[in-house]
């Protein structure tokens, strides 16, 4: 089996929550998992990050790999350096992870006013 850690979808329609799961990579998104390793609400505002890092450690040391999503969303909260740190062999102790996310600034399309300002400067 090989074991990954993913992002399964849970929420009614357009309000979305997450779980990070530990699962076989045959699985479906929504399908069945072993264990579930924290959750994810990108609805909050700043959206929250919950995980279960005795879990998660466990399962990353056991050879699990982590979707795209997962290791930017872990690199976000400081656990992936918590994680990298501990491997080495140092001190986590003052470590801590956050449990909130910043929200990335939204791409905005130029309006035609400030193209035209732009053309006749």
């Amino acid at each position: 089996m090989a074991a990954v850690i993913r992002l399964r979808r849970l929420g009614a329609k357009k309000r979305p929550t997450y779980r990070f799961v530990a699962t076989d990579s045959r699985m479906p998104r929504d399908g069945r998992f072993v264990e579930i390793l924290g959750f994810y609400n990108p609805i909050e505002k700043p959206a929250t990050v919950k995980i279960f890092e005795d879990k998660m450690m466990y399962w990353l040391d056991q050879g699990a790999t982590p979707s795209d999503t997962v290791i930017n969303l872990l690199k976000q909260v400081g656990f992936l350096k918590k994680y990298e740190t501990k491997k080495k062999g140092g001190d986590i102790s003052a470590m801590t992870v956050s449990e909130t996310i910043t929200e990335r600034t939204k791409k905005r399309k130029k309006t035609k006013q400030a193209k035209e300002a732009k053309a006749e400067a």
